[in-house]
């Protein structure tokens, strides 16, 4: 025969069948109990279908407390599918016949993140933020600070977008291996510098740029925290003829980021990207956004928002 204690136990356990989309409707914290069994409960929602019983609960940990046991700690949380969610919400993001968009989002608060796409793009000049960071941990190496040539190149190369500029900086970072270099350390796993002189046709990914925004923003990283600062304070003084891509998500004009727009000779399509830390809701996420097969900028540059805004969307849908 089953025991009481036994009994109490199994019925504590929650459901383990649940929909998708009663995510994070059942979550109770049982952070203790007294000898009368009166149970403290931390956070408790539910739906109706498969939530915790707080009462099934309260006997597991009064019969626990009896026993002479530690109170019971219980955390239970439904798995939430990001990547699903990020996809459903991509359905309603309209793209234009032949062009591509790949996104991969963070919150930095909860740790949450999701990906949609797959496949290298071109970076055009949102690779101007991996060649300052590339510049920044050499830097860094050396025991040096940034010559002040080298401030005034980042500068222009990041607020406005100057070519020449990233031209200079590849040179000195040792181009394609400088920047390949350094992306081993900052974990940037599938980019690749572009050959030669060409900065802008290095090969990229939605997710090792996430890679990178976090090495920008997170604080586990190769980059100093006078490296970090400096690079987030470029980003966040973008000429305002570039204010658009990944800011388009952002609430109160909280954001920092880089965009990158190219028209590919060979098919008079554009490339169009934006990476960078957003402000939704009081949390913060990083967003990329990549896209090429473009008719314009413009079509670009509206993939590229709406693309960001249904990443941020999933996010919160998943909190």
């Amino acid at each position: 025969m089953e025991s009481p204690r036994a009994r109490d136990r199994r019925r504590a356990r929650p459901s383990r069948t649940r929909p998708l989309l009663h995510v994070a409707l059942a979550v109770l914290t049982v952070t203790g109990a007294t000898a009368a069994g009166t149970v403290y409960v931390k956070d408790h929602a539910h739906s109706g279908t498969g939530a915790v019983s707080s009462s099934a609960t309260a006997s597991a940990s009064t019969s626990a407390a009896a026993d002479g046991e530690e109170p019971v700690e219980s955390v239970t949380r439904a798995a939430v599918d990001h990547d699903a969610l990020l996809t459903a919400a991509m359905k309603a993001v309209p793209v234009e016949d032949g062009a591509e968009v790949s996104v991969a989002a963070l919150d930095l608060d909860s740790g949450a993140s999701a990906a949609f796409g797959d496949g290298a793009f071109d970076t055009a000049s949102i690779v101007k933020v991996d060649i300052l960071a590339a510049l920044l941990l050499q830097a860094q190496d050396a025991g040096r600070r940034l010559t002040a040539s080298e401030r005034t190149y980042a500068t222009a190369m990041i607020e406005n977008s100057d070519n020449d500029s990233a031209s200079a900086l590849w040179r000195i970072i040792g181009r394609a291996g400088g920047l390949d270099a350094a992306n081993a350390r900052l974990g940037l796993t599938d980019t690749e510098g572009g050959d030669g002189t060409l900065w802008g046709l290095t090969q990229t990914t939605a997710t090792d740029q996430l890679a990178l925004l976090r090495q920008v923003f997170g604080q586990d990283s190769e980059l100093s925290e006078a490296s970090r600062t400096y690079l987030q304070g470029l980003m966040g003084q973008i000429a305002a003829d570039q204010r658009w891509g990944v800011s388009a998500a952002a609430d109160g004009g909280r954001w920092a980021l880089k965009n990158g727009w190219l028209a590919r000779s060979t098919t008079g399509l554009w490339d169009v990207n934006s990476i960078g830390r957003v402000t939704v809701d009081g949390r913060g996420c990083l967003v990329a956004v990549l896209s090429n097969g473009n008719p314009t900028k413009e079509k670009g540059i509206s993939l590229v928002e709406a693309a960001a805004k249904a990443a941020v969307s999933a996010l919160a849908d998943g909190a």
